[in-house]
């Protein structure tokens, strides 16, 4: 029994020194836990840090080429004025809040030889301007998309006769001539309306002309001429009021802070013959 004792006692020492090894080994391995986990979250930090300095910049769109208007009463030269309006004394200039943005102006003439009938001639020049936005886009392209409804809505004037269209060459970025009859109880009024853009801005002229109190009815293909003549000449004023460099437009510059002029605020083409 003692020789068994003996003989199990250097047994019993040999676990105990493997326990006692175990258990110094614990806190090496919660130390070695404890520094993997800090490293883990340093790593999250700069992760994050590292999206956040790569998040998107704010969002820019070309600037608009055209920045502001010519006085819509001048337009047109006094020649041109008086080949299309001879009896018109002046301009008259339309309501507008924001000229820079929209503006119109109109001339009514009438060349009245009484008994023998009066020539009458109505012209109305509209400008109206877009502004680049951040939300609805560039400026040429709202202007594109304002010209489209105005083409729309001129070939869609309720109780023209003979409407025809026409794409005007040399004229803006793109310019739609529309011309037709218009029967009113004083006569019969030849209808031009020329529709035009150039880079953010859009141009409306409309000249009508009748034969009243029995006069002969004008020729409707000289008006037209005379039209898009006019046309030509307002188009290239936009573009002289805005300097020979106003239409490079700087591609990376920020949409200006003031909102772009609304389709539905502008003035619309006039299919009346008014006096």
């Amino acid at each position: 029994m003692q020789r068994r004792a003996q003989r199990e006692q250097p047994e019993r020492a040999k676990r105990l020194t493997r326990v006692l090894v175990c258990a110094a080994a614990v806190p090496v391995m919660l130390v070695a836990t404890g520094c993997s986990s800090d490293s883990g979250s340093d790593d999250g930090g700069d992760k994050a840090a590292s999206a956040s300095a790569s998040a998107s910049p704010s969002p820019t769109v070309q600037a608009a080429a055209y920045r502001t208007l010519p006085e819509a009463c001048g337009v047109l030269s006094k020649k041109t004025l008086k080949d299309l309006a001879p009896k018109a004394k002046s301009g008259k200039e339309g309501s507008s809040d924001d000229v820079a943005s929209r503006a119109s102006c109109s001339w009514s003439s009438l060349d009245n030889n009484g008994v023998k009938g009066s020539q009458f001639r109505w012209l109305n020049v509209s400008l109206l301007r877009f502004e680049s936005d951040t939300t609805r886009g560039p400026g040429d392209k709202l202007a594109q998309e304002y010209y489209d409804k105005q083409v729309r809505e001129v070939r869609a004037t309720p109780g023209a006769k003979g409407l025809n269209a026409q794409a005007v060459a040399g004229t803006g970025n793109e310019a739609t001539a529309v011309r037709y009859d218009l029967k009113k109880k004083e006569g019969t009024f030849k209808q031009q309306t020329v529709v035009a853009r150039v880079e953010n801005v859009v141009v409306t002229l409309d000249y009508n002309g009748a034969g009243l109190a029995g006069d002969k009815t004008p020729d409707a293909a000289a008006l037209l001429s005379d039209a898009k003549k006019a046309a030509r000449e307002a188009v290239l004023s936009v573009t002289r009021a805005n300097g020979p460099s106003a239409a490079s437009g700087s591609p990376s510059a920020p949409a200006s802070g003031r909102p772009s002029a609304p389709a539905s605020e502008a003035p619309s083409a006039s299919a009346s013959g008014k006096s």
